[in-house]
This record gives C-alpha cells, sequence and structure tokens, in this order.
C-alpha cells in the first residue's frame, strides 16, 4: 500500500476533536458585537442632538425673558425679578444684539472668563458629536456662551449657562438611552439568534450528524439523507447529498458483490483448470477413435476445450483491469460465424431459425478468439431472448446475423425477433451486473462485448426501431505503416 494511501487512513481514522466552540456559539459571538456597534451609531448622533436640542431650548426660553425684559424701561426691573427670570432658564446672563447695539439685559454672578463659546447658527455634525464628548468628559462647572437666531428685529441672542446642569442632563439621557438600547439589544440578538438557529444552525446540524453517521456505516440504506420540503439553499444541499449517498451506497454494494464474485470465481477456477485439463486428455484419446463424426466433432472439442482453459487461466475477463491487447489479424468471418452457431448448440436446434447474411469472402481485421467471444456474447443473449419469450405462430424465432465493408469498417449485426430491451436497461446496457433483462442474468455479456469491441477501435451500440433487439458493431481496419510495409517489401 503507498504511504500516502496509508497516511490518508490514518488520518480517516484517527478521532477527530470537538469543536469548543459550536455554529449558535460562534454566531451568539458575531451577531453581539455587532448589535453593540449599531448602538454605537445610534447613540453618538443621539446625545449630540441631545445637546444640541438642550442649548436651543435654553435659547428658546432666553428668548421669552428677553422680550419681558426689552418690554420693561431700562433700568425699571428690579434686580430680585431679574435674578428669578435667570433663574427660572439656569442662565446667568441674557443679551441681544440689535443694529450695531449689544444690549445685556439681565445678568447675575457672571464668571470672570467663558470657557466654551457655541453658536448654534452654524453647527456641524462632526463639531456637534466632538463637544459633546468634550463636555461628558470635562469636570468641574465652566461657564459656555450661547448664540443663537432672535426673534423680532434682534441680530442674534446669546446666553451664558453653567456647563454642569447641562452635563448632567446628559448624562441622564445616556443612562436611559442605555438602558433602553439594552433591552432592545437583548432582544434583537435572542430574535436574531433564534431565526437563524432553526433556520441555518439546526439545519446544517442536521447535514453534520448525517454525514457522520453515514462515514459509519456507509453501506446501510439507513443512512441515506431523507431531504425536506424546503426549496433554498439548505434544501437543495440536503437533496444533492441524499442522491450522492444514494449512490455510493449503490456503488458499494456493487463493489462488495464484485469482491465476492472474484472471490468466488477464484475458487472456482483452481479446480475448473483441473477439470478441463483432464477433459482435455480424454478428449486427445478420442480423436484416435475412427468414427466419422467422433473425427468430425472432435477437433471442435478440443478447441473449444483449450478456449475454456485459456479463459480460466486468466479467470474471468471482467474480474481483470483490462482485456490483453488484441493480437489482431486479417481474417474471414464466415467461419467464426459457424464456430459460434455450433458452440451456442444452435445447429441442431430446429426452433430457431439461423440466418447468416455475411458478404461472400468478408474479412475483418480483428483478434479471431476476440471475435469469437463478442459473437458468442451477442448470439447467446439473443437466445436466451428467444427461449425467455412466449413464441406464437405469428412471430417466428430468429437469429440474423450480417456483415458488411463500409470502407476500411467492418460492420456485423446479431438481431433476434424476441421482445426486445426495456427502457429501464438500456440506460446502463454495456455496464457490468446492470444490462442484463433475464431473471438470475449477471449482465456480462455485453459488458465484456463491449469492452472487446473498443480495444480494437470499434463502437457497439443497440439500433433502434427493430423487431426485437439488434445490436451492431464496427471495427475499423489498422491503419497502414507505409514505411513497415517498404521494409517489408524491401527484404521480399
Amino acid at each position: 500500500m503507498p504511504a500516502a494511501e496509508q497516511q490518508h487512513q490514518a488520518q480517516a481514522s484517527r478521532p477527530r476533536p470537538e469543536p469548543r466552540i459550536g455554529l449558535s456559539g460562534k454566531l451568539l459571538l458575531l451577531t453581539i458585537p455587532l448589535v453593540l456597534i449599531a448602538e454605537i451609531l445610534i447613540y453618538v448622533p443621539s446625545i449630540a442632538n441631545f445637546r444640541i436640542n438642550r442649548l436651543n431650548d435654553r435659547l428658546a426660553a432666553a428668548s421669552t425673558a428677553a422680550l419681558v425684559l426689552d418690554a420693561s424701561p431700562s433700568g425699571m426691573v428690579p434686580e430680585s425679578l431679574a435674578r428669578q427670570i435667570l433663574d427660572s432658564i439656569d442662565a446667568r446672563a441674557v443679551a441681544i444684539k440689535m443694529g450695531q447695539q449689544r444690549r445685556l439685559l439681565a445678568s447675575a454672578n457672571l464668571p470672570p472668563t467663558i470657557d466654551h463659546h457655541v453658536d448654534l447658527r452654524d453647527v456641524t455634525p462632526w463639531s456637534a458629536i466632538v463637544d459633546s464628548f468634550v463636555v461628558m468628559l470635562e469636570s468641574g462647572n465652566q461657564a459656555i456662551r450661547v448664540i443663537g437666531p432672535a426673534e423680532g428685529n434682534a441680530q442674534f441672542i446669546e446666553v451664558v449657562i453653567d456647563e454642569l446642569p447641562l452635563r448632567q442632563a446628559m448624562y441622564r439621557f445616556s443612562n436611559n438611552l442605555l438602558l433602553v438600547s439594552l433591552t432592545i439589544t437583548s432582544l434583537t440578538t435572542a430574535l436574531i439568534y433564534l431565526a437563524l438557529h432553526f433556520l441555518f444552525v439546526r439545519p446544517m446540524r442536521r447535514l453534520t450528524a448525517n454525514m457522520v453517521n453515514f462515514r459509519q456505516n456507509p453501506e446501510s440504506p439507513a443512512s441515506i439523507m431523507i431531504p425536506g420540503p424546503r426549496g433554498d439553499e439548505i434544501g437543495l444541499a440536503e437533496h444533492e447529498l441524499s442522491d450522492m449517498q444514494r449512490d455510493l451506497v449503490s456503488m458499494l454494494h456493487q463493489k462488495s458483490r464484485l469482491a465476492a464474485l472474484g472471490l468466488a470465481v477464484s475458487k472456482i477456477n483452481h479446480d475448473l483448470r483441473n477439470l478441463l485439463a483432464s477433459s482435455q486428455l480424454l478428449s486427445d484419446q478420442l480423436a484416435s477413435v475412427p468414427d466419422p463424426r467422433v473425427q468430425r466433432f472432435a477437433p471442435k472439442l478440443m478447441r473449444s476445450l483449450e478456449r475454456a482453459i485459456a479463459f480460466c487461466q486468466s479467470t474471468l475477463s471482467y474480474g481483470r483491469a483490462q482485456e490483453a491487447a488484441p493480437d489482431r489479424r486479417m481474417l474471414l468471418i464466415e467461419p467464426v460465424v459457424n464456430e459460434v452457431r455450433e458452440t451456442a448448440g444452435l445447429a441442431a436446434d430446429a426452433s430457431i431459425t439461423w440466418i447468416s447474411s455475411i458478404e461472400r469472402g468478408l474479412t475483418i481485421d480483428a483478434d479471431p478468439d476476440q471475435l469469437f467471444r463478442v459473437l458468442l456474447n451477442l448470439v447467446r443473449n439473443a437466445a436466451q431472448a428467444l427461449e425467455s419469450h412466449p413464441r406464437s405462430d405469428a412471430a417466428p424465432q430468429q437469429i440474423r446475423i450480417t456483415g458488411r465493408r463500409e470502407g476500411s469498417v467492418t460492420i456485423v449485426e446479431v438481431s433476434d425477433t424476441g421482445p426486445g430491451v426495456p427502457q429501464k436497461a438500456r440506460d446502463h446496457l454495456f455496464e457490468a451486473f446492470h444490462g442484463s433483462v433475464r431473471a438470475g442474468g449477471s449482465g456480462l455479456g455485453l459488458a465484456i462485448a463491449a469492452e472487446l469491441v473498443r480495444a480494437h477501435g470499434g463502437e457497439i451500440n443497440l439500433v433502434e426501431g427493430t423487431l426485437g433487439a439488434t445490436f451492431r458493431f464496427s471495427i475499423p481496419d489498422r491503419p497502414v505503416d507505409l514505411h513497415s510495409l517498404r521494409n517489408e517489401r524491401a527484404r521480399a
């Protein structure tokens, strides 16, 4: 056994390690980060939008307060009322610009410096996101100056607010969004996991389990996959796996049958050769008997025994990898046909009419023994088909052999008036153990004939549309080697 094959068998027999994480676990590990990434992509613009809306709310409240403060005469709003108005809008100062004049409407506890400036009239999405995280990552209570459009004739309104209440509001919003997101994420992950589990993971587990069971017992029909009703790719995979397993089971059964047949033939061959050798010795003694009938049939009997011993020497022809290369020569077909008729027992059979329509002097470039085997297999098949078919007066039982030449190709047909070949047998007509239509037949005759014809470079097929069954085989002449021919003529 080759080293590569031994290594392959060792690897096949080695127990496979169980996976640490199954397909379901990998699916869950893949689903969770994807959903979390989606939540992050939702949270980032949401927190930026929350900050902008919060600042817009402060500007809206400041605009309302500005209307009250601006409606009063200058200096007529008490400081306590101005402080209450600023406390109600969570601001330290409110200012408005009209024309070239910038007017401070109210202020209380203004810080010495302003830490951040936000102009809501020109805010880009990227700057809003960056500023939001800057606010959340800072500590302390910085002052923010917010500028936005104003109502009426004012150009803009600005308000100074504390950053700490905004940061706390953003934290509360983040916590609430996180709780809602976790709830939605959990439900979404569970639904996605269950959907993918039932749609893909379970069918894949079923396929995997079937493959493992089939590998453990590949000859059992019970291990064949039973496809489900699905029409998608998994359903197609189930159907294809089932068909492949059926073909493998059939092939393994055939291989087992061939192995058993080869063992039986090897046992029979040993004893059969001895019996035939003894029969050959007896036939040699018959050659000395002066009876004319014995003298007529003794040479034919001896040739038949010699062929049988040669066949036993090479065992059953289909048990070998291939037939021996044909020893081709130009020979007359008609004597071979007559010998086939006598060997098949049709010379004295009055129930089957034998018709030979061989062109006079027709020759063929073939191995005589292999040509004899081809014709004998075809004639015996025809005789068995006629014997198994009920005889009727309207349909006489006939076997016809015709032969002709078309250029350098010799064409021979063997036909009968039997029941013909059923469609079920035509699909594998020239395959061993498949082409037989008779109960108990092995189906080797046509397989052997086809192999021998193809070894001669010829073709064999079933002729359609004929009464009974007609098999036609054609064998071309060997190409002439002009160089060798010239050399032979020169030596002659």
